[in-house]
């Protein structure tokens, strides 16, 4: 599992990355009133497979984990952060839907993640939304040759505190190519030139999870984790390849 990708490995994880962003664009245009997140799981898988990819969350098993995950998207509403599993729920106004996906092609593999706010939402949660999507972006910038994950991780954590969220903690970004999760880890706070240096032909996923009231998780029953005191949370991710002239975003 080398950290630097060949330019063929490269070209793997960029086709996986456009058949993601097409998944995730119609899921974002689905995400609405009315529709299930178990409607919006068989849709991803649909349009995963109908453009030559594998869905990479379904039957993934993480080390540690008590059983495979049974679906293609994580779906998680309001308070929960991440690793929500799709149910025949319908999604009604004021929800706040975070959905996480991943392709896999030829054995090398894409991540991405978005947040909704449904129908009628607060002013504060429109804000929470705008500013861990605002980081993200200021994430991918730091992502430079010669930079650290801590420039990444600095950039992310001083825009999400000037607005007075909380960056939830324990939950990271990370490598991606020929698994789901590799090295390195990408924290969502941190010191600029600390960790690990950055080099051109790098793939990661950068993803901030930010929350209202609170950086504490807590892990639920099936395996999916809650803000601690119940606050909304938002999510965002890209998969991104770093080059000599700066990221390139894969998805």
């Amino acid at each position: 599992m080398a950290l630097v990708k060949t330019a063929e490995e490269i070209g793997k994880i960029e086709i996986a990355g456009k058949i993601l962003k097409k998944t995730i664009d119609i899921l974002r245009e689905e995400t609405k009133e009315g529709v299930t997140l178990t409607a919006l799981d068989r849709l991803a898988k649909r349009i995963i497979e109908e453009n030559g990819g594998e869905p990479a969350f379904l039957n993934y098993r993480p080390e540690g984990a008590a059983r495979p995950y049974p679906s293609t998207i994580c779906a998680s509403p309001n308070d929960i952060v991440v690793h929500g599993v799709p149910v025949a729920r319908k999604i009604k106004s004021g929800d706040v839907i975070s959905i996480d996906c991943g392709v896999r092609y030829q054995g090398y593999y894409a991540d991405a993640a978005f947040t909704v706010g449904v129908g009628r939402i607060s002013p504060q949660i429109r804000k929470l939304i705008a500013v861990t999507r605002e980081a993200l972006e200021l994430g991918i910038k730091a992502a430079r040759p010669g930079n650290t994950v801590g420039h990444i991780g600095s950039a992310i954590g001083i825009h999400v505190r000037k607005n007075g969220f909380k960056v939830v903690r324990g939950l990271t970004g990370h490598g991606v190519g020929t698994r789901l999760h590799e090295e390195p880890t990408v924290y969502n706070e941190g010191e600029r030139g600390t960790g690990i240096m950055l080099q051109a032909g790098m793939t990661i996923a950068i993803e901030p999870m930010v929350a209202i009231g609170t950086s504490r998780v807590e892990q639920l029953h099936d395996d999916s984790y809650a803000t601690a005191d119940g606050s909304i949370a938002a999510h965002f991710e890209k998969t991104i390849v770093i080059t000599e002239k700066g990221p390139r975003i894969l998805t």
